[in-house]
């Protein structure tokens, strides 16, 4: 084995490693709060993760890996920008002056 292929597989290996720990991460934290909650840090690990993995798919040529990788990030992208557009508005919603303060 050479060592661009040691150095790819240990990409490999770092992107299933943080695509599994967003998997312990809700656990915990579905456990503490006793109800199943989706953390905005499962979010990132999946996005991370992915694309680290998408880079090793790549690196292997595998067009199913590829094809798998690209749209799962295309999916936890967009439930970040969903995260962050709702938690904008509710923040702007909360703000001194804003409808649902007003007392009219």
């Amino acid at each position: 084995m050479t060592g661009a292929e040691t150095v790819w597989l240990t990409v490999g290996f770092l992107g299933q490693g943080l695509f599994f720990t967003r998997w312990i991460v809700q656990w915990f934290r579905s456990e503490r709060e006793r109800e199943s909650t989706i953390p905005l840090s499962f979010w990132y690990l999946s996005l991370i993760g992915g694309l680290i993995t998408l880079a090793y798919a790549i690196y292997r040529k595998d067009p199913v890996f590829i094809a798998g990788q690209s749209i799962g990030a295309l999916v936890y992208l967009r439930n970040l920008i969903l995260i962050h557009r709702n938690r904008a508005n509710l923040h702007l919603a909360g703000s001194p002056g804003s409808s649902l303060h007003s007392h009219h």
